[in-house]
């Protein structure tokens, strides 16, 4: 591994680490989901297929690898024109001299922030092996979880569904011991039974998609590191936003963003988002139920 992706494995792991505070560490692989809302005021929703947990054992091993690294030399620049140049056998040295030094310092700071994702990922110990297939149980016991493998790299193959009465608002996904979770999915109830229908998580350019949207500026990064003379690229593995966002109703639509707007479906009127890495605004609605 050289300097350059040292460096990009150090960053992506601040940028993470960051976004976990944030309650940003979880987003769609590929998926399909459907909503469907009835006049009645039943509803009844799915989602099937990838949820990527950036916290879990993918980012812990990219933190550890770069503590783990063997030392293999900064950069120099010439004082003058501030070019980079090679480096002297003396200021190797006294760079090989730092990073000794600092060894420890670095291994307590990386298992300081390993732990500390932990907490904020429900307690989870990330340098366990078992740590995926013990999330996985977690959310199976939660009622409308039906199937969850986790199948390695913080990559869960998922079936959920519910259904019931709009009697309150409803979020996608909401997980137990988890703080504020990424939304994928959240039905406002408003007066005179209007729904709100936002699908922030399904964006990767829009403001509530900022976790999508540091992963492309990663992978960014990566590629820049390999354009530098000597890079490596780097390939975090993230799995791309790749799925299809269905609301069906026979509610009135008052007001969508879909490209071509609703079109007759069984059981009423169908609204439909193809969502990718490229989709810039969150999937939004509004639907009057009855009344």
């Amino acid at each position: 591994m050289t300097m350059n992706t040292k460096r990009f494995s150090s960053a992506a792991l601040l940028a993470a680490f960051s976004l976990l505070l944030s309650g940003c560490f979880f987003t769609p692989g590929k998926f399909t989901s459907e909503l469907t809302l009835k006049q009645d005021n039943s509803f009844e929703f799915s989602y099937t297929g990838e949820i990527f947990f950036l916290g879990l054992s993918q980012l812990a091993q990219m933190g550890a690898a770069s503590d783990a690294d063997e030392f293999e030399g900064g950069y120099c620049f010439d004082e003058e024109t501030f070019e980079d140049r090679d480096c002297t056998a003396e200021e190797t040295a006294e760079q090989k001299a730092e990073w000794d030094a600092n060894a420890d310092a670095r291994a307590a700071s990386s298992a300081k922030e390993i732990e500390q994702m932990g907490a904020l990922m429900g307690g989870l110990d990330l340098s366990d092996p078992e740590a995926g297939a013990e999330m996985a149980a977690k959310l199976e016991r939660q009622r409308g979880w039906h199937s969850v493998e986790h199948v390695g790299n913080g990559v869960f193959n998922v079936e959920f569904s519910t259904r019931g009465q709009l009697s309150h608002d409803f979020v996608f996904p909401m997980m137990e011991g988890f703080p504020l979770p990424t939304q994928f999915v959240q039905l406002i109830l408003r007066d005179g039974n209007q729904i709100r229908v936002e699908a922030p998580g399904f964006a990767a350019q829009d403001n509530a998609g900022g976790m999508t949207g540091m992963m492309g500026g990663m992978t960014g990064m990566a590629a820049l590191a390999a354009a530098e003379e000597g890079g490596e690229a780097f390939d975090p593995g993230f799995p791309k936003m790749d799925g299809t966002f269905t609301i069906v109703t026979d509610g009135q639509i008052l007001a969508n963003n879909t490209d071509e707007g609703p079109a007759a479906a069984a059981g009423g009127q169908a609204l439909r988002w193809d969502i990718d890495s490229r989709t810039k605004a969150a999937p939004t609605a509004l639907i009057q139920l009855g009344r």
